[in-house]
């Protein structure tokens, strides 16, 4: 159990922490508690890295810490009417798609490599902007509407196309085995610490 596995770990206790303040409407600590997960994912990438202390446990617990933060958040967000409920369906969804297609091909013994997508990247940087601006939105009273109408459509827009990249190289590695996933670049968000998706 290294370091930044405990700081990932410290990470994923946060999540029911941070879904109690948003639906209690305490904002602003849902807010900062969203920076301080923010950092340790930082701090526990740079600490990963820079002290050869990666680990396979690291390389799931990660993007495992990162996506159920992002999830629980989206989904409490959407209860509550402050983010699109169709929204918050088609992230989740796209979500339950590459775990199910990941699960799918080890059943069938063909595993894919644990790699993201760039457009993956993209989509989780769209995740992770929108959340905030929507959490400082309620948290500082910005009167952001304009912008989080428009993250909305981005992250809409990044979701869909993400899904698509993933299903097309996922179709191309089951059927033939030489898609990007066997180089190890298009499988669901996984990466090494302090990584993004």
């Amino acid at each position: 159990m290294s370091l930044p596995n405990i700081i990932t770990i410290g990470r994923l206790l946060l999540v029911p922490a941070v879904v109690y303040l948003i639906v209690t409407g305490e904002f602003l600590a849902a807010f900062w508690l969203f920076v301080v997960a923010g950092i340790s994912d930082a701090v526990d990438g740079f600490i990963a890295k820079r002290f050869d202390s990666q680990t396979e446990l690291g390389a799931y617990l990660d993007p495992l810490a990162d996506k159920a933060l992002l999830v629980s958040i989206y989904v409490a967000l959407g209860i509550l009417g402050e983010m699109p409920v169709w929204l918050v369906f088609l992230v989740v969804s796209r979500d339950a798609f590459i775990i199910v297609a990941v699960l799918l091909s080890w059943m069938l013994d063909r595993p894919v490599a644990m790699a993201p997508l760039m457009i993956s990247k993209a989509n989780t940087a769209g995740q992770i902007l929108l959340a905030v601006v929507i959490l400082a939105d309620l948290g500082f009273g910005l009167l952001m509407e304009n912008l989080r109408d428009g993250l909305v459509l981005l992250v809409a827009g990044l979701t869909v196309l993400s899904a698509l990249a993933y299903l097309v190289d996922w179709l191309r590695h089951m059927a033939h085995g030489n898609g990007a996933a066997d180089n190890g670049v298009a499988t669901p968000d996984t990466a090494q610490d302090g990584d993004t998706e």
